[in-house]
């Protein structure tokens, strides 16, 4: 199975288009586009049932004690985490493609709602909803997909790894609200294939015109 996008190439940098956040040379970061990417994709194994959809980014700090700190930066050697931008499940099988903007066009405080989504899909929590859980105005549970935003004295650019698969069930046992690892327990053993597609992201001035770009397309 392959898995294209026509909003950002395979391992290059993700226009802030698609992010939660961009860079502003006098606050750090203002709040982006907030657009979900364009993704299409082919050579779909026999038997496939339905698709799940989901985005994490494999290099969020595991401590937040330097994130966001004037006058310090989060080390590289920081060990690093999971967090889930995108869980989407339950897409029809016949599906190839799925446009920019069908799943998010904006950002919705206190998030997006669900588990029902367009395309008669349903969307998991993503991990914005423990992020802001302490933050008085953006608290809530942010359903479907909300873009990168990496802190913004990150010494590395973060990794956005989306990941489609094939699976040999119509719909996941999937309850209520659930999450990006309910999603893959969920999962285990009904992959027939999967694909990704790759990009990075850094709200790091230092890193950004370098390794992602700072402008969209």
């Amino acid at each position: 199975m392959q898995l294209t996008s026509l909003s950002f190439t395979d391992n290059e940098a993700i226009p802030e288009r698609y992010a939660f956040a961009k860079i502003d040379p006098d606050t750090h970061v203002v709040l982006a586009d907030n657009y979900n990417p364009q993704f299409s994709w082919d050579d779909v194994p026999e038997g496939t049932l339905s698709f799940a959809l989901i985005c994490h980014d494999p290099d969020v700090p595991s401590k937040p004690d330097d994130v966001n700190v004037e006058g310090r930066t989060v080390p590289a050697d920081l060990p690093r985490v999971d967090f889930f931008h995108w869980v989407l499940v339950d897409l029809n099988p016949a599906l190839r493609e799925i446009d920019e903007g069908t799943f998010s066009n904006s950002i919705t405080p206190r998030g997006k709602g669900g588990p029902l989504a367009p395309m008669d899909a349903r969307q998991g929590l993503n991990s914005y909803t423990k992020w802001f859980a302490a933050d008085r105005d953006m608290n809530g549970e942010y359903f479907g997909y909300d873009g990168p935003c990496p802190p913004w004295n990150d010494e590395v650019a973060h990794r956005y790894i989306f990941t489609l698969y094939a699976l040999n069930v119509i719909s996941l046992k999937l309850d209520g609200s659930f999450t990006g690892e309910d999603a893959l327990r969920a999962m285990q053993g009904k992959v027939l294939a999967h694909a990704s597609v790759r990009g990075t992201y850094s709200l790091n001035p230092n890193l950004a015109p370098k390794q992602i770009g700072a402008t969209s397309t």
